[in-house]
């Protein structure tokens, strides 16, 4: 390439500095985006956490349909796409009379999906954990709640905590599908931005850069737990 060319590339091309030039004025907003992801996807992660412990308890049940019920749910939501399921909240519900707003719709669909698969991790974690256990809260007057939240759950969690917090990464990835309905989170912002001034490159790049943010500390934190939790064991 001449250097005739490259000034040229370096004026016009995607990596032109003027386009990061522009981004750098914009930071403000890309930043509101991102402390929106954050808000959204701690909403989620409550909601998801909350249902996905429920779900995982029963479907530990001796009871045989409560057992059908919930593989049934985890079954529909693990198999259906998260995008199909926010267009039928964002454009199915106003037509029965129930309108939310993007960040709600956001919450509830990312938060829902999420926690079919929560509520299988905790599943795998109460059946790794001796029946014998159960049996004995049962022998002390435990009900089966009361054994679960005192005995079980708690044992359960010091296990599943690293496949729990990739979990959590792919709930805060999931949140950039509110961007179909416009909601203001950072794929949303990368989108619009980039649209209106054809800096695709830089707006992306950034929004990419954020998620890592979000999540790689996470990844790490998974890491770190699973080879903590194998020392564990082969000790």
């Amino acid at each position: 390439m001449s250097f005739v060319a490259t000034i040229s590339w370096l004026e016009e091309g995607p990596f032109a500095l003027r386009r990061w030039a522009a981004l750098m004025e914009d930071l403000p907003l890309f930043f509101e985006s991102f402390l929106y992801t954050i808000g959204l996807a701690i909403g989620a992660l409550i909601l998801a956490f909350t249902l996905g412990t429920f779900l995982g308890i029963l479907s530990s049940s001796r009871h045989v349909l409560i057992r059908i019920i919930t593989r049934i749910y985890v079954e529909f939501f693990q198999n259906t796409p998260l995008l199909i399921q926010v267009f039928f909240v964002y454009y199915g519900l106003p037509m029965v009379g129930i309108i939310w707003d993007t960040y709600t719709i956001g919450i509830l669909c990312v938060g829902v999906y999420t926690s079919a698969y929560i509520a299988e991790v905790i599943r795998s974690g109460i059946q790794s954990i001796p029946k014998g256990q159960l049996e004995a809260g049962y022998s002390q007057g435990f009900t089966y709640w009361g054994a679960m939240r005192h005995i079980i759950l708690p044992q359960t969690f010091r296990i599943i905590l690293p496949p729990l917090t990739n979990q959590v990464v792919n709930l805060i990835k999931n949140t950039s599908t509110v961007a179909i309905i416009s909601g203001a989170d950072i794929m949303f912002r990368a989108n619009s931005w980039s649209s209106q001034n054809l800096h695709y490159v830089p707006a992306f790049a950034f929004a990419a850069l954020l998620y890592f943010i979000l999540c790689f500390p996470l990844t790490f934190l998974a890491n770190h737990l699973e080879e903590k939790n194998s020392k564990a064991y082969a000790r």
